[in-house]
């Protein structure tokens, strides 16, 4: 779509805004796409994420027409100025940024060979941005351990919650701090797989528009210093008594989680 904005007027990108209140992040997609190029879409899956802390998180879907049609010259408005499809032979069009390029090659390569399953956001409330972790440990001879933590008597994924106040603090530091504050020393190594899924109502503002991210993330590995082998057979020590090891008995869940790890088959998120 072209660009109507004072900034960047006449460049090219691809549909893009802003959530407003009260708003999903699908309804934004389908009204954003609708306003800036003419057509009516179906959102198929997110292919990434990204952030650059609390308060600016930007959410990359792959999306299908299924109506309306292309924003001429004529219908030129606010929200853009036109919209065609370009072709990636024909000569490229100026563009407002370029990074978006490589979330087009993204969507091509998804296209092609997926590397996840289908992710839209699941609308349930949240009060904040956060991340729930869902952090594994797979032992030597096929078992599979994730970390819980237990408030209030009841045992949950660990969350940990950011605030868009602290400027510059990435989502991405809330990991390092989760483990230094459970796992005993000497910490293992963890290794981040990507996100498993994403929440979001957007219904009434300052009550149940936050985001919560399932970041999924493996301790150990490849790069970890090992151990002997009796001790790799169970997940490393907590120190912390709120955090507790749950072991996935055998069963599709088990199964279904270390055929993921092996495939790395996660929604990339880029900081």
């Amino acid at each position: 779509m072209q660009e109507a904005k004072a900034e960047c007027y006449g460049r090219w990108y691809l549909p893009a805004g802003r959530v407003e209140p009260r708003e999903s992040l699908q309804e934004a997609v389908r009204r954003e796409v609708q306003e800036e190029t003419g057509l009516q879409c179906r959102p198929l899956t997110l292919l990434a994420v990204e952030e650059r802390g609390a308060a600016w998180i930007r959410f990359v879907f792959l999306a299908r027409p299924t109506g309306g049609t292309l924003k001429t010259l004529q219908q030129a408005d606010a929200e853009s100025l036109q919209a065609l499809w370009w072709d990636r032979e024909t000569p490229a069009l100026p563009l407002r940024s370029r990074d978006i390029l490589p979330l087009m090659e993204l969507a091509l390569q998804h296209q092609a060979s997926p590397c996840h399953p289908p992710v839209l956001p699941v609308e349930l409330p949240c009060r904040s941005v956060c991340q729930r972790f869902l952090l594994l440990f797979t032992g030597d001879n096929g078992s599979l351990w994730v970390l819980l933590e237990t408030t209030a008597g009841a045992p949950h994924l660990p969350l940990a919650a950011s605030s868009p106040s602290k400027a510059g603090q990435r989502l991405g530091a809330a990991l390092p701090q989760l483990l230094q504050r459970c796992l005993a020393p000497p910490a293992m190594p963890v290794r981040p797989q990507g996100l498993l899924g994403v929440q979001h109502l957007g219904k009434d503002p300052g009550q149940s528009d936050g985001v919560c991210l399932t970041v999924v993330a493996a301790l150990g590995g490849e790069g970890s210093q090992q151990q002997p082998e009796e001790e790799e057979r169970a997940p490393p020590a907590l120190q912390d008594p709120a955090f507790s090891w749950w072991e996935v008995e055998e069963g599709p869940l088990k199964r279904e989680l270390l055929r993921r790890l092996q495939a790395a088959s996660f929604l990339p998120i880029y900081s």
